[in-house]
């Protein structure tokens, strides 16, 4: 499960209830043509994608063991939680119709505040395309979600993750046990970004 950033802001009821509206209604089209919300209909392909070590092995929050079942109700409780205005789980399928990566968005309205987590498919990793696409995510979380503050985390050895979000200018701000739903505990790296930073001075 994601736990708050450890910055904490002082976050107006408006602004709050601002974030949750864009939550709700933002078009992930806007982020990437290709990108669109997981809906139930994607499980079978997110169990499969899922199902590769290589992708969900570094990433602590997704359900564990990863089956129709335990999709399916992941799918679900994301759906829940953007109508709350707290949660998007956003799919990419290629031109074959597989899916080649997923992103989850964890945000907190009254922090106003994100989390970003995701994967690509095996065979398109160090390929810079994940890169990219992390850049693309955050810009645009920090425009259309209108949220002040990203935090992410990552696996003590994800040495991959470290040097790409390290390579965003993200200030890593020590270490965070990250909590599973099971309540299995992983010790992470810790980095933060304020959109004011992102965007530079003057911007």
């Amino acid at each position: 499960m994601s736990a708050p950033p450890k910055t904490v802001l002082d976050v107006p009821a408006a602004e709050a209830e601002a974030i949750r509206h864009a939550v709700r209604t933002v078009d992930p089209a806007t982020l990437d043509g290709g990108r669109r919300l997981a809906c139930p209909d994607d499980v079978e392909a997110l169990v499969d994608l899922l199902s590769d070590p290589r992708v969900s092995a570094p990433i602590y929050d997704l359900p564990r063991p990863i089956n129709a079942d335990t999709v399916a109700a992941w799918v679900r409780r994301c759906e829940e939680e953007r109508a709350r205005g707290e949660t998007l789980l956003l799919v990419n399928r290629d031109a074959e119709g597989q899916i080649s990566g997923y992103s989850k968005i964890t945000i907190w309205p009254d922090r106003s505040a994100a989390e970003l987590a995701g994967a690509i498919r095996a065979d398109r990793q160090s390929a810079g395309q994940g890169g990219a696409g992390a850049w693309r995510t955050i810009d645009w979380m920090f425009e259309a979600l209108g949220v002040r503050l990203i935090c992410l985390t990552a696996a003590m050895d994800n040495i991959r993750s470290a040097r790409l979000i390290e390579a965003m200018g993200f200030q890593r701000l020590g270490d965070r046990d990250a909590v599973a739903d099971d309540g299995t505990v992983r010790p992470s790296l810790y980095w933060e970004m304020s959109r004011d930073a992102w965007r530079g001075p003057g911007a």
